[in-house]
């Protein structure tokens, strides 16, 4: 059994918005006043917690971003996100660049084959095709990484598969 204060940094470390102390005493049965003092201890150890209007927050290192250009058909497109998550990388967006209206940019943060199945499903069943469709097959990704040499390596399998684009070409 975790003891509460580390069942407090695992709920805080597992959310993507600031958990209040409010919702940490009502999930745990405790006091608010017990979770404050339990944040003190952890900081005390050593926890990089951050205190806000909204909540508890665990402050975490930025990771490396670096934006791949890449050009493929359609029939290629499970097999280069499928290379980006297997090589370690997070597909952040998608975007291209248009003579006429710009950057043109589409969240995707696919980070699992789960959510390239997903992807490739919503493709499939829907009305709207690729983004890169609108500029001949080209576009980026932003692409994070938990190192810069994870950010090589998907670079590299890129490359591998014929399909990323390097200045000289």
């Amino acid at each position: 059994m975790s003891s509460r204060p580390e069942l407090i940094l695992k709920r805080i470390s597992e959310s993507s918005s600031p958990v209040s102390g409010s919702t940490l005493a009502k999930e745990l049965g405790v006091s608010r006043q017990i979770i404050v003092k339990d944040i003190a201890a952890l900081k005390a150890r050593g926890s990089d917690i951050i205190s806000t209007t909204k909540g508890y927050i665990l402050r975490r290192a930025p990771m490396p971003k670096r934006v791949f250009k890449v050009v493929h058909g359609d029939d290629e497109i499970r097999k280069e996100l499928e290379t980006i998550v297997n090589a370690g990388g997070i597909v952040e967006n998608v975007f291209v660049w248009h003579k006429i209206y710009g950057k043109i940019e589409a969240e995707l943060n696919i980070a699992t084959i789960e959510d390239v199945n997903e992807y490739i499903f919503s493709l499939k069943n829907g009305r709207s095709g690729p983004l890169k469709n609108v500029t001949s097959g080209y576009h980026y990704h932003s692409v994070r990484a938990k190192s810069e040499a994870v950010l090589d390596g998907v670079g590299d399998a890129l490359s591998g598969i014929g399909i990323l684009v390097t200045d000289e070409d």
